[in-house]
């Protein structure tokens, strides 16, 4: 780190950013000195992605400054960010394959003379950052042929050469081995000789204490602290400061719960997943909780086919099918992450909606019953009070809780058992969280099962009645829900804190 100047890399003064109703960021402090590992860490919603993208220019602030090299810093838009010294590698590469190392390190950077590209003082400067920073790349190969690590190494390379100052990394490691995430440190470590600062974005603890210089913490959309990392007495304190408070919950024990296994997962494993085994029994409510990447979402995804893996899932002492047809034969459903995307037909109404993962139910020797279709919705709008108009409005108008509550709707009409629901309460208001909760518990109270995959602990340990905590693929603890839960212990699980799993 360069200690001779004083200036800050980039400093941020009171930044502010509201979106209806909410107040995501709120009144943010904090420099970073140049050619420093600057660590940024917080739970799930604490605000970090949403800083990130004013620095990075994607979205602007409501209020407040950003200095860059003590140069008063607006930026309208990526481009301007990336003019300004500032480069961002995301947890998803930004290579293409299909060209080779130089030609990725140059693209969109590329010189031409009338209409045909032509070599450069960058292309040179593209191939003496690369081997500086990682010289056992070579820049003719097709990207193709290289290892995650690599490619990312390619991505770095390429920001440096640009003329960057300032990298954003965020989650860097997710899809990394040991091996490679030693490297990548070498690597921001020659990054730091030239003075490049680096602002690392990672859940994982024992690389923040291991890599930061500095770190800063926040909370629930505000600055916590900034600490030099020699004065952090270790991971304890860094989640001390995460949670900073008790986790609220409402949680009560429930007597409708079986002991009858109702779904029997043995190690299930595939991309993402390492041998996961657990099971649920009939009328229980379990949780999946960890941070992003931790596999919750592959998790339910496998269970309902709609992800490869291999491994063993029985639903009632009997193998279910690798996709997500025949789970919905066996009595699955899914209540996916993305519900816009995945969970409805936004250009249909919500009359078409409700019954298309059951048609069937709807027909008799191919002729479609209208009468019935109609019914259906009737019904369960009142029984999820759903806020409508009309049955016959499209899906897309309706708020975010009312289009979940659609899904939900779906899928109970496919006489679901087991309900999956990946983050149920995204994006949806405080009201129409409570219902969608007692919702879920008035189904387990009728003997179904289900399994909440949730970012948010107080979420979890709100609804569930046994909690699997994940960390990057394996599960690594599983817990009674009660009043007398350890919230640190939580979130040093899914912080990478406990050394063998089950």
């Amino acid at each position: 780190m360069n200690s001779q100047n004083t200036t800050a890399a980039l400093s941020i003064e009171g930044l502010v950013k509201d979106y209806p109703g909410v107040r995501a960021v709120n009144d943010v402090s904090f420099s970073i000195e140049p050619g420093s590992v600057h660590c940024l860490i917080g739970e799930n919603g604490a605000g970090k992605s949403t800083l990130v993208k004013m620095i990075t220019g994607a979205i602007k602030p409501t209020q407040g400054t950003m200095k860059v090299n003590g140069k008063v810093y607006t930026p309208n838009g990526t481009q301007s960010a990336r003019e300004s010294g500032i480069a961002t590698l995301f947890q998803e590469l930004h290579v293409v394959d299909e060209l080779t190392v130089l030609e990725n390190l140059t693209l969109g950077m590329e010189k031409s003379w009338f209409g045909f590209l032509v070599g450069s003082d960058l292309e040179k400067r593209a191939v003496s950052t690369l081997a500086t920073i990682e010289p056992s790349i070579n820049p003719h190969v097709r990207v193709s042929t290289l290892g995650v690590a690599q490619k990312q190494i390619v991505e770095i390379a390429r920001a440096a050469s640009s003329g960057a100052n300032i990298i954003i990394m965020d989650e860097p490691t997710a899809a990394l081995s040991e091996r490679e995430v030693e490297r990548l440190f070498t690597v921001i470590r020659r990054l730091q000789e030239q003075n490049v600062t680096v602002i690392y974005i990672s859940h994982k603890l024992d690389e923040i204490l291991s890599l930061g210089d500095r770190v800063t913490i926040m909370r629930d959309g505000k600055h916590i602290a900034t600490k030099a990392m020699t004065e952090v007495n270790g991971r304890a304190e860094l989640i001390n400061m995460m949670i900073g408070r008790s986790i609220k919950h409402d949680y009560s024990p429930r007597d409708t719960i079986t002991d009858e296994i109702f779904l029997s997962v043995q190690r299930l494993s595939n991309h993402r997943l390492k041998n996961i085994s657990f099971d649920i029994k009939k009328g229980e409510i379990v949780g999946f909780y960890g941070l992003v990447g931790a596999g919750k979402t592959e998790i339910a995804r496998a269970i309902f086919g709609a992800d490869k893996s291999s491994g063993t899932i029985r639903l009632n002492g009997k193998d279910v099918g690798k996709s997500p047809r025949e789970a919905i034969a066996a009595g699955i459903a899914l209540v996916p992450e993305e519900r816009r995307t995945q969970g409805l037909f936004t250009n249909l109404t919500i009359r078409e909606n409700i019954p298309v993962m059951n048609l069937p139910r709807m027909s008799d020797f191919g002729v479609f019953r209208e009468k019935d279709e109609l019914n259906a919705a009737i019904d369960y709008v009142e029984k999820l009070s759903i806020a409508t108009s009309s049955i016959e409005k499209h899906t897309e108008k309706l708020s975010g809780g009312n289009q979940q509550k659609i899904v939900i709707a779906k899928c109970l009409f496919s006489q679901a058992k087991l309900l999956l629901l990946d983050e149920p309460t995204r994006g949806v208001d405080v009201g129409a969280k409570k219902e969608i909760y007692d919702l879920v518990k008035n189904l387990a109270s009728e003997g179904n099962s289900v399994a909440v995959f949730s970012t948010e602990l107080e979420e979890i340990l709100g609804v569930c009645d046994r909690i699997f905590l994940l960390y990057e693929g394996s599960l690594v603890s599983e817990i009674n829900n009660g009043s007398d839960i350890d919230t640190n212990y939580i979130l040093n699980a899914a912080t990478g804190g406990l050394e063998e799993v089950v």
